[in-house]
């Protein structure tokens, strides 16, 4: 049995100065479906995903993380963790109420630990959505977020609470301790991780290909493309699956992967891993060299304070 709050990872919403070519980036090269633009927001659909959309992109002169949204099972539950939530003391957005997004439902936004937004929903349409073919380099969905915390343990602590993630593994340093935590709200080995950083902020969003195959046709796409590519092709040894990192034109670091471990939950033990071990950061020995100064393009620029983003 498992007390998950949250069914799955819905969508992430970035605000970003350069919008044009934000847009061009995620449906020219990344691979995503423009399914909507309402004034300076745009709506971006994986095609193998039944979720309305993945990815929002909203015109703003500041950049930076606007949301990180989840579903759960129905408008009971959005209504019962609303009430725990504010007797708890955890600052709600509004009240939960129909959802004026693409696809509707019912849900609401709070503020977590950090500051940073995060929206629920229940009883949002289904998209219509296809089989991505052999051979398609293009995201089948949104597979998880990383965040970016300077206080993780606090942010790991909040997640556990509040909304039952369980800890999967965690990656140690030996001179700087815990780095980053891994946190699954389903069998999936990870829907989200929080990482230790020097700031709030977005540290990357991860989108799932087809097999092994397409995801080295999508990674051989953004290197032709000319697309900065910070770490990777490899393979982890948390969650066992794959990886390439690019930075998208705004500077947020995007991930391609495939393979991500399902967990046998009732036997599954967390593991702390060391992340000086070559092994750890890419079994398959492919990657570039993991340093200081490739970890530090993941830190992203610091998200400012509370914001509440535009309900559209």
């Amino acid at each position: 049995m498992t007390d998950y709050a949250f069914t799955h990872l819905r969508h992430v919403d970035l605000a970003v100065p350069d919008y044009q070519q934000q847009l061009d980036f995620y449906t020219h090269q990344w691979g995503l479906t423009n399914v909507g633009t309402d004034g300076d927001v745009t709506y971006l659909a994986a095609e193998g995903s039944p979720e309305q959309y993945v990815v929002r992109i909203r015109k703003d002169s500041d950049k930076r993380l606007d949301l990180v949204s989840y579903g759960m099972s129905d408008a009971a539950s959005v209504d019962g963790l609303a009430e725990r939530l504010a007797v708890g003391g955890v600052q709600l957005v509004g009240e939960p109420g129909m959802l004026q997004t693409m696809g509707g439902g019912y849900g609401f936004r709070f503020f977590d630990v950090d500051g940073r937004t995060i929206e629920v929903s229940a009883d949002v349409a289904v998209r219509r959505h296809r089989k991505v073919e052999e051979g398609e380099s293009i995201p089948v969905k949104l597979s998880h977020v990383v965040l970016n915390s300077p206080n993780p343990e606090a942010t790991v602590d909040f997640y556990d609470k509040w909304f039952g993630f369980k800890l999967s593994d965690t990656l140690t340093h030996p001179h700087l301790g815990k780095m980053m935590w891994f946190l699954r709200t389903n069998a999936q080995h990870h829907s989200m991780a929080v990482a230790r950083g020097p700031h709030v902020s977005l540290h990357h969003a991860s989108f799932e290909l087809r097999g092994l195959d397409e995801y080295m046709r999508g990674t051989g796409r953004m290197l032709r493309a000319g697309v900065e590519k910070i770490w990777g092709p490899g393979r982890h040894t948390a969650g066992n699956n794959t990886f390439s990192y690019f930075l998208d034109p705004n500077g947020n670091t995007m991930e391609y992967t495939t393979e991500l471990e399902t967990l046998d939950e009732d036997t599954w033990h967390p593991h702390l891993l060391d992340f000086t071990q070559p092994e750890v950061a890419d079994q398959w020995g492919t990657a570039n060299a993991m340093n200081e100064f490739v970890a530090a393009r993941s830190f992203n620029d610091p998200d400012k304070g509370l914001f509440i983003p535009p309900p559209v």
